[in-house]
């Protein structure tokens, strides 16, 4: 029977596995994780599954029981230590598995601080897997203290559910200015203030010099020469792709497992879809770290398998939660030369990027209508006028349709 062996289960397996039954495909299929649980969500686990509000089962993408019914060979905490593409056959601990075509969907794993300064301290965590936050959930008590290194989404929702539920929170980045990798000065400005409202101590330019303690870190010495003394640490400072096992089976690597626009990898036999890979877009090599993409490429990559010959196209949109906002970003801001700003009420607002007359992308808080509207002009390619968009009496929809 024909067989494909999918391995990865996260969002991007999960979603490939569903597409490849609903789109009628009645061959074997294998999926393998390295986790004990079901395919579930990333995002909730560092804000509603940590604040209590998420129970476990709500997490799960679909109950274990489709895949049962779906005839999914499920393999829960397995790993895959080699690909042989001569044989076509994965070693999935001690069994040597066949495949007809084989899916990499391995997500990524977050950055690490090396053990020479402290990395290996007991209380140092960091926000992945559902394994990470069921360890430093206890810790999120009133009065406690927390460091959070890195300045990034990850490490700013850390930081909002932590204040919510009293703890004191430190958070220091690096870089002049948290967000500065992913987002203009106006929406560093923005979650700046936000968080700093909900008394987070947010310290920029400022890095780690190294943890100490015995077993236990207990003190944490940053580079302005300031020592502070913490209960724990989370380490938020982005995350990189899996790749050990493609690249020991001498798939072409370049920032992730590199994939055409179909999702083939450098063997005609091998796919990728998810943060794991990366693939041209607009004359660069991009990985998207994004829930939607993993699932809209995985789904494409599905059809693929079964003989279409789709092109990938990618739709970029994201979403952050913290506190009472909610961050909604379409587009990529790569290359904008200029912000406008449309005001809204309250913590309404959006940020608009811009290329010279064409609109880039848009950071939309507390506001889905420009988000929504902005996302519509972007996929068109358009180049809206951008004093319209900044004013706020303007209506946004006829400058849809203008």
């Amino acid at each position: 029977m024909y067989h494909i062996v999918v391995i990865g289960a996260g969002q991007a397996g999960a979603s490939l596995v569903a597409e490849l039954r609903s789109q009628g495909f009645a061959g074997k299929i294998s999926m393998v994780g390295d986790e004990p649980m079901p395919p579930y969500q990333r995002p909730p686990l560092s804000k509603g599954y940590l604040l209590g509000e998420i129970t476990l089962e709500r997490l799960f993408l679909r109950p274990e029981r489709y895949y049962v019914e779906k005839n999914i060979d499920l393999r829960l905490g397995a790993r895959v230590s080699r690909i042989d593409r001569e044989n076509k056959t994965v070693h999935i601990e001690q069994d040597v598995v066949p495949y007809d075509q084989l899916v990499l969907t391995t997500g990524s794993s977050p950055r690490k601080i090396p053990s020479q300064i402290g990395g290996n301290l007991k209380n140092v965590f960091v926000v992945r897997s559902l394994a990470d936050v069921d360890l430093m959930s206890p810790f999120f008590e009133p009065k406690r203290k927390v460091l959070i290194v890195g300045g990034g989404y990850i490490g700013l929702e850390a930081a909002a559910v932590a204040a919510k539920l009293g703890v004191q929170v430190i958070l220091i980045e690096q870089s002049e200015r948290i967000l500065q990798r992913v987002a203009a000065k106006e929406t560093s400005d923005y979650f700046r203030n936000l968080h700093r409202h909900y008394g987070v101590d947010i310290r920029e330019s400022v890095g780690l010099e190294r943890l100490k303690g015995d077993q236990t870190v207990s003190e944490v010495e940053l580079t302005d020469g300031s020592y502070l003394s913490v209960d724990f640490v989370i380490i938020g400072i982005g995350i990189l792709p899996n790749t050990s096992l493609a690249e020991s089976a001498g798939l072409v690597i370049d920032n992730g497992i590199a994939v055409d626009e179909f999702g083939r990898t450098s063997d005609i036999s091998i796919w990728a879809a998810g943060d794991c890979c990366s693939f041209s877009y607009r004359g660069m090599r991009l990985r998207l770290e994004s829930v939607p993409n993993a699932i809209d490429q995985a789904s494409c990559v599905a059809r693929n398998l079964l003989g279409e010959e789709e092109k990938y196209q990618p739709r970029p949109w994201f979403w952050s939660d913290q506190y009472d906002v909610k961050l909604q970003i379409a587009g990529l801001n790569k290359g904008y030369d200029r912000i406008i700003t449309r005001a809204g009420t309250g913590a309404t607002t959006s940020f608009w990027y811009f290329c010279g007359d064409k609109l880039l992308a848009v950071d939309a808080m507390n506001d889905p209508r420009s988000y929504m509207i902005g996302k519509r002009l972007i996929e068109a390619g358009a180049c809206p006028d951008a004093t319209l968009i900044g004013d706020p009496t303007a209506d946004l929809k006829k400058i849809l349709k203008s």
